[in-house]
């Protein structure tokens, strides 16, 4: 008997994309390339080997100064030409510096990095290591480390005071901590000076240098976070405890980071992750029942643990660790920058889980 095919069952056309080396008038390589893939996706077409250059396409915008999370939204909400996405990002980004395109150009073609860059990560390598012998078995031993004075205190602070003011609230006066407040603790905020500062600190390169064991790192434009206190009528409304990657194993080193821009005791929402899960999740992971959907896991009670800090401090985490901003029961809000500095190809699974 002749079944009609449902449209749900026939498989989705497959998108052609430009070549990562294609430009337009800004001269840098992959921005139209993802542009195209977000476009076809749009139209419900399929292009393979999204996962794959996620990485890619995530270092390429953050070094032309704009936000992964804020592009895609553009792109898929206003349907730009590329003529106009290219305007719309470097109104939003700013003029690509001459020296950052040749780095992208030389990324994507192969060739060795401009002398600008080499001469930057010799600089990083020269430097007295920013973590000691505690630090890296820490690292080791329990996949996170606070890396103390990461920016000068003045340097905090100012990046503080932006959130201060994208949240329109006023330190001294706890009733205005929440009228615009995020209920998901982050504020979509990307660019400021005061935040570049921060994301160029060379000691905070020097720390995830020692980590990644290379100083050829790429900086990420990632957005700030408030979390205020919890109150009758504002509960906490914060992510809970997940992951960024795939969980199909093995998962692939990487860091994450968070700069606290204000003193964090644990108790004031402050990050938590679960200590030395990177070492055994695969083990958990073989533990579950078949039928387990491991995200949905209840993994707080893996030991998950607040890591307080002061101002100034970042922590680092490996990506396999379980982790999450927290409910704040403190007396002042949390106020954080996320950065995080990779090198240029990070492998990625095809495959989520």
């Amino acid at each position: 008997m002749y079944t009609p095919i449902q449209k749900s069952m026939l498989a989705p056309a497959h998108a052609s994309l430009p070549h990562d080396a294609e430009v337009g008038a800004l001269q840098v390589p992959h921005i139209k390339r993802c542009w195209a893939r977000w476009m076809s996706t749009r139209q419900g077409l399929v292009a393979a080997g999204a996962q794959a250059e996620a990485h890619r396409t995530q270092i390429v915008l953050s070094a032309l100064g704009v936000g992964l999370e804020q592009t895609m939204q553009y792109v898929m909400r206003q349907a730009p030409d590329f003529a106009t996405f290219e305007d719309w990002i470097v109104r939003t980004g700013g003029v690509p510096d001459a020296i950052t395109v040749e780095r992208l150009q030389a990324l994507v073609e192969g060739h060795p990095a401009p002398q600008a860059f080499v001469e930057l990560h010799a600089q990083i390598d020269a430097m007295e290591p920013v973590l000691d012998a505690d630090d890296l078995a820490h690292w080791e031993t329990h996949g996170y480390v606070v890396v103390r004075q990461a920016v000068p205190a003045a340097d905090s602070a100012a990046a503080a005071q932006v959130v201060w003011d994208a949240v329109r609230a006023d330190p001294a006066d706890a009733q205005s901590w929440y009228a615009h407040a995020p209920r998901n603790t982050m504020v979509q905020l990307f660019q400021h000076p005061a935040f570049e500062v921060n994301r160029r600190s060379l000691r905070i390169h020097k720390a995830f240098a020692q980590l990644w064991g290379t100083a050829d790192l790429w900086r990420s434009t990632d957005r700030c976070g408030f979390n205020a206190p919890e109150r009758p009528g504002y509960p906490y409304g914060g992510q809970g405890m997940h992951w960024d990657v795939s969980l199909y194993q093995p998962i692939p080193f990487a860091t994450q980071g968070i700069l606290y821009l204000t003193d964090t005791p644990p108790e004031q929402g402050a990050l938590t992750l679960v200590p030395g899960f990177h070492r055994r999740m695969g083990d958990w992971l073989s533990q579950l029942p078949a039928d387990a959907a491991p995200r949905q896991q209840d993994l707080q009670a893996l030991g998950a643990t607040p890591i307080g800090a002061d101002a100034g401090d970042l922590v680092i985490w490996h990506q396999a660790l379980p982790h999450g901003p927290s409910p704040n029961r403190g007396t002042r809000p949390r106020l954080v920058q996320y950065i995080n500095l990779t090198p240029a190809h990070v492998p990625c699974h095809e495959h989520w889980v």
